[in-house]
């Protein structure tokens, strides 16, 4: 409620502090790979977009800590593109 009042108010906010810098960064990862699933994107083509497509080549695509990563990303991405935002909001 402070940062609302001091938004109503006219005074300056103080820093969210929900959120830290490193589920910040997260959460924008998630959404910019659920936007290119959306979009038609492959999970390499994703891949490829974070961790470039030459670290990607890098090794078997099926065993790869990148395609872990990556699914991970659209699947929680999607979760909170459909309503679960909140939950991490009130954590």
């Amino acid at each position: 409620m402070g940062r609302l009042l001091d938004f109503l108010e006219g005074r300056e906010m103080g820093a969210d502090s929900r959120l830290t810098a490193q589920k910040r960064l997260r959460f924008k990862a998630m959404l910019r790979a659920v936007d290119g699933r959306s979009n038609g994107a492959s999970l390499r083509e994703i891949a490829q977009s974070f961790f470039g497509a030459s670290r990607v080549a890098s090794e078997p695509w099926k065993t790869s800590p990148l395609r872990d990563t990556t699914n991970r990303l659209v699947r929680d991405g999607s979760t909170i593109v459909s309503g679960g935002y909140l939950d991490q909001l009130r954590r």
